[in-house]
């Protein structure tokens, strides 16, 4: 089925809200807007989201009300389907977390493949989110960088040996009380020395962003740790290569292969080895 057929059947739209992942001032007016108007919505927790609705003064779907249903890790595949179903029926549906972006280590992911695939329409109001805010306080890299979501419960170790090499600055989710084994495994994996910031409880009152190598980290956090964490890491260092024109030339290639045109690898090469773009771009043609 069509996207265009679907619409023309008269489905309705599913709306994904991010909430403000500390002060309730970030809420913008769109989303406020949206909580008010809302016909359906599916929260993480819908005790959390009616405090916030009342902390913001807004009254979920306004004056007719709002059917609020639950929409969490246990029950997101037969939730999943039944809010479909409200969608193809022509309801709209808003979908919110308890902070930050549905879909982004939070339920909504199923609901959106399954309302792309049947062609309904699918937006966003979109909202803080710790990833990035974690990202631009960490004091690392922003120019490239990967979200790792939670880290696996079961074999750290092999996690993090597979992400050694990785380039790019990593963000990761953690609870207080594994953060300490956490980062330890990082510094085993990653070297004690790599740069890496915790961040703590993002735009509320205590926030707190602690910087510094791996192994300091993983000391600090062997004490009590309390709320929301977002760990940044700094990505690997690059592998040393000499000014011989045959290892600039090689090291243009093996970027080359991974994707990345020709001009933006001699562009990157020249950066990291601190030399002349022209010797490097002289080293490829010759």
């Amino acid at each position: 089925m069509t996207a265009a057929a679907t619409e023309s059947g008269g489905s309705g739209t599913l709306t994904l809200a991010g909430l403000p992942i500390g002060h309730r001032d970030d809420a913008p007016p769109r989303l406020l807007d949206a909580l008010g108007r809302a016909g359906i919505i599916a929260a993480e927790d819908t005790r959390r989201l009616r405090q916030f609705a009342a902390r913001v003064g807004v009254r979920l779907g306004g004056e007719s009300g709002a059917r609020i249903v639950s929409y969490h890790d246990a029950n997101e595949t037969r939730r999943a389907k039944e809010l479909l179903d409200d969608l193809l029926a022509g309801h709209d549906v808003l979908v919110v977390t308890d902070a930050g972006m549905p879909g982004v280590s939070d339920p909504g992911y199923r609901l959106v493949s399954a309302a792309a695939e049947a062609g309904v329409r699918v937006t966003a109001v979109p909202g803080p989110t710790a990833v990035t805010t974690a990202l631009v306080l960490s004091g690392l890299p922003t120019d490239r960088f990967c979200f790792e979501g939670f880290p696996p419960r079961k074999g750290l170790a092999g996690r993090f040996a597979e992400l050694a090499g990785e380039r790019r600055t990593m963000v990761f989710f953690e609870s207080p009380h594994r953060l300490g084994a956490t980062l330890a495994a990082m510094a085993e994996a990653f070297g004690p020395d790599r740069r890496a910031a915790v961040c703590r409880e993002l735009t509320k009152t205590y926030e707190e962003v602690r910087r510094g190598p791996l192994s300091d980290l993983a000391e600090w956090a062997q004490g009590e740790v309390r709320g929301e964490i977002t760990v940044v890491v700094a990505g690997a260092a690059p592998a040393a290569v000499s000014r011989d024109p045959a290892d600039l030339a090689a090291a243009v290639a093996d970027r080359e292969e991974t994707g990345v045109p020709r001009k933006q690898a001699v562009q990157e090469i020249a950066r990291e080895l601190g030399v002349p773009k022209r010797e490097v771009y002289d080293a490829v043609h010759r």
